[in-house]
């Protein structure tokens, strides 16, 4: 029997043909997002460079207005996000502190740790397509087997022919379901694993970046408010 994928599709159901379609579907959303998610980290990888740049001269030199208005330039840039609204909260706390019993690096702290659940967040969007088409392609492509087979036996009850000859085409035909649905599960949970390890590495990173501008923070606030202790007492 010569393989002929036309003569396949030509042959199956429309049940078998939607299920094939399904797999399709699935494929490119796995693909697309995947393309979409490795533009968008390389595209905030090179932004993060430009600000990191930018702001370490406005960090020793302690310019906290200026490095958020950098941040707010960069908004590509997921470690601009992180530290524009890290010290934006800080700048915030200054107003606020004799209103309440936090001090600006505790609400600075508290700020970065939501505002990286959210980026985080942001990082991982359209991932659960992937792990699902992982996940659930086999079985779609086993459905739609299951129907080629059923389809094929039909066949045989209804012209009477019988024998492993009868049913060998339809079943090896029904069987490429399978096969395809592996070709799409496979590359996906490739990909997601991928995407994972550099959503991990992001994270590690954004966490180590943030945590060096709150000991910044801690420490400029530390001796600020011992002038200011200094001058009350004087």
């Amino acid at each position: 029997m010569a393989f002929d994928l036309t003569h396949v599709w030509s042959t199956m159901s429309p049940l078998s043909k939607g299920i094939f379609l399904i797999l399709v579907v699935m494929a490119i959303a796995s693909i697309g997002v995947t393309i979409e998610r490795w533009l968008a980290f390389g595209r905030s990888g090179k932004e993060s460079k430009i600000f990191a740049q930018k702001a370490s001269p406005l960090i020793e030199e302690w310019k906290v207005d200026e490095l958020v208005e950098l941040a707010k330039k960069h908004d590509n840039s997921a470690l601009a996000r992180l530290f524009g609204a890290t010290s934006g909260r800080f700048l915030r706390g200054y107003e606020d502190l004799h209103e309440g019993g936090m001090t600006p690096v505790e609400m600075a702290r508290n700020e970065s740790e939501r505002r990286k659940e959210a980026i985080g967040a942001e990082l991982r969007r359209g991932m659960g397509v992937i792990a699902t088409v992982g996940s659930i392609a086999p079985f779609v492509g086993l459905l739609g087997t299951v129907v080629g087979i059923i389809a094929a036996f039909q066949g045989i009850g209804q012209s009477g022919a019988g024998g492993i000859g009868a049913v060998s085409a339809g079943i090896a035909e029904a069987l490429i379901e399978t096969a395809f649905g592996l070709m799409v599960a496979i590359p996906a949970v490739i990909m997601f694993n991928y995407l994972t390890a550099r959503v991990a590495t992001i994270e590690l990173a954004l966490a180590r970046s943030v945590g060096e501008l709150l000991d910044e923070m801690e420490n400029h606030y530390g001796r600020s408010a011992k002038r200011s202790g200094k001058q009350a007492a004087a």
